[in-house]
């Protein structure tokens, strides 16, 4: 298959492209820096690797940011920041990978365990986690041509050793979990499901 994954250069990413290179799939590797250069957030950037890549069998997602701060002071501006970075580009996206997938292919989203564990500081990140898993549940379910439309949504990973006081308690999930959830993504047959890991 002809993948691409969208963040290639963070934690995630880089494992999930990895791990379907590894399985034999050609991956188009995309970030703001990377070979296949894209800003998420801006809607002519997005259009513009579309336009790049041509047609693909799948488009991975593995990027946008949330901030961290304790709920009494998160304000608009942060709940918007939140949105803006990690909800509404992934969304956005969607509509335009439509139309550049094959019949048949699939569109893999990444929210994350905070749309199911409550963690401090973890308030804005749960609002747009939530509203991604949202999204895909239903809007898989009016997907064109048997396209897929998943979302893989990781604990915190082992491989960011940075984050573990945030998650207290939780178990680092493994870069092998990591890829598996995403291969089952693209690889399988299931559709507008959270796949949790």
């Amino acid at each position: 298959m002809r993948i691409i994954v969208i963040g290639a250069s963070g934690h995630i990413g880089k494992v999930v492209a990895d791990t379907l290179s590894d399985r034999g799939h050609e991956v188009l590797r995309a970030s703001r820096t990377g070979e296949w250069p894209v800003d998420i957030t801006d809607p002519e950037s997005v259009r513009a690797l579309f336009t790049q890549t041509g047609t693909v069998d799948a488009v991975i997602v593995a990027a946008g940011k949330v901030p961290f701060k304790h709920v009494t002071e998160l304000n608009r501006d942060d709940y918007l920041a939140a949105f803006v970075s990690k909800a509404l580009p992934q969304i956005a996206l969607v509509g335009v990978a439509f139309e550049h997938v094959r019949d048949g292919g699939s569109i893999t989203l990444t929210t994350g365990v905070l749309a199911r564990e409550p963690i401090a500081t973890g308030a804005a990140g749960a609002a747009a986690n939530g509203a991604v898993e949202s999204f895909v549940i239903t809007a898989a379910a009016e997907a064109p041509r048997g396209i897929r439309l998943n979302v893989v949504s990781p604990d915190v990973l082992e491989n960011s050793p940075g984050s573990h006081a945030l998650f207290a308690g939780h178990r680092p999930v493994t870069d092998d979990e990591v890829g598996r959830a995403y291969t089952l993504a693209v690889e399988g047959i299931g559709s507008g499901q959270v796949l949790k890991v």
